[in-house]
């Protein structure tokens, strides 16, 4: 067994060091920055450190022996192998459709060096029905080998917690499927040797590729409706917190925060879900609704953020505004589809004038996907008002009244500072 893993992002890379202390394994990436800084047991994702990568990394001279990762963007290296594993980001576009491009380059980059009785997982999230009718069709013609016959294929849906160092990749329970009983049962194997919490062997592909998008597609529903929630309760002049942790005292409520939605998954996802059900003539109402909400919720709070302003007397435009975190969720660099970006975005066309602090965020990485300037260091100036954004442990123990001028808001999104020091919150 010779495992190939193509895509060394948030998913890729933890799986392939994990594989690479059982298998020899070729991580594959397109990046060649992403492959120098891995060769060097450097992570700039944080997900893997350095001590723990260095352990596995080996270099190409090494290859002889029978575990290890080798990082690579050389295609001509994933020739021996016979076990590949697809991890690309799968987004949507401006207009929340699906984007499979990366995912069907990643078909041909594999199918080029695709052997008879070789077999392909895909762990990327899709719709239901998309490795079998958009992926294989390129393996087939990019190899010229026939599907079922000559190679098989499976799904293993990623269930990466960016950020989380309690549930790594080996500690979740892994779903796994093949394309016929036989792959699905050597899939599954392969997977449980390196997945502590074990795994679960779906019947089908599709039943696989369908159990991941409801997953995430679930959590944003249940969001969305805290969210509303706390828009209902915020004209009450009710405390959502105190409500949510009253309605906790009953043993089968769900413990659901509101909050702003984005990342690769929860944002992401049920456009996927959405897209396919269209494609067969129906409308799904509640998906959509609860996308349309939580999209909403970068604009609420600046709304809030703008009227507290008003009330502690500050003159809008022109004020100073500090946001505490850019990336979707706390403790990790991660910028992809941050939902931040539309709190930044509606302060401004109220005339606001935003700084935003990230100590975890690559400033030219959100230069790149934003066109937004951020900091990496505090700003040694006072503000009309700050919002924490991200829950960063960096933000949790900084004296943010200090940031203040005498008339100073704080405006808390993630709800985890000490009320006496907050104005207004979700």
């Amino acid at each position: 067994m010779k495992i190939g893993v193509i895509g060394l992002g948030y998913v890729g890379l933890p799986l392939a060091r994990l594989f690479g202390t059982k298998y020899l394994t070729v991580g594959f990436d397109i990046n060649v920055k992403r492959i120098e800084e891995l060769t060097k047991g450097i992570d700039a994702t944080l997900e893997v450190d350095k001590k723990t990568l260095s352990k596995t990394i080996i270099n190409k001279v090494d290859l002889n022996t029978s575990k290890g990762l080798y990082c690579t963007n050389n295609t001509n290296d994933l020739k021996s192998c016979n076990f590949y594993v697809i991890t690309v980001p799968t987004p949507v576009d401006k207009n929340n459709r699906p984007v499979l491009t990366p995912l069907l380059k990643a078909s041909e980059t594999v199918g080029k060096v695709l052997k008879k009785g070789d077999v392909v997982v895909y762990e990327s999230t899709v719709y239901p029905g998309a490795t079998e009718e958009d992926c294989i069709p390129v393996l087939e013609k990019t190899s010229g080998l026939q599907f079922n016959k000559d190679f098989f294929a499976g799904y293993s849906p990623e269930r990466i917690n960016p950020g989380d160092k309690l549930h790594t990749v080996d500690k979740i329970l892994k779903v796994t499927s093949g394309s016929t009983p036989e792959i699905g049962k050597k899939i599954d194997d392969v997977y449980k040797s390196i997945i502590t919490a074990g795994t679960h062997l779906a019947p089908t592909i599709k039943v696989a590729e369908a159990a991941k998008v409801i997953e995430n597609s679930q959590r944003d529903i249940n969001i969305a409706f805290v969210n509303e929630l706390s828009k209902i309760f915020n004209l009450l002049n009710i405390n959502t917190e105190d409500v949510l942790q009253a309605a906790a005292t009953k043993w089968n409520f769900l413990p659901f925060k509101p909050g702003l939605v984005g990342g690769h998954c929860i944002g992401v996802d049920p456009y996927y879900l959405a897209q396919k059900a269209q494609e067969f003539g129906y409308h799904p109402e509640i998906i959509l609704a609860g996308r349309r909400m939580n999209d909403s919720m970068g604009e609420f709070v600046a709304s809030q953020v703008t009227k507290l302003m008003i009330k502690n007397s500050q003159k809008i435009k022109g004020a100073k505004t500090l946001i505490l975190g850019i990336t979707f969720k706390e403790n990790c660099p991660d910028v992809r589809n941050t939902k931040v970006v539309d709190v930044i975005s509606e302060l401004e066309d109220f005339g606001i004038a935003v700084d935003i602090y990230d100590p975890k965020a690559n400033a030219q990485e959100v230069k790149h996907e934003y066109n937004i300037e951020i900091l990496n260091t505090l700003p040694n100036i006072k503000y009309q008002a700050v919002v924490l954004a991200v829950a960063h442990q960096e933000f949790l123990n900084l004296d943010i009244r200090s940031l203040l001028t005498e008339d100073g808001i704080v405006y808390d999104v993630k709800g985890v500072l000490d009320t006496k020091l907050v104005n207004g919150k979700l």
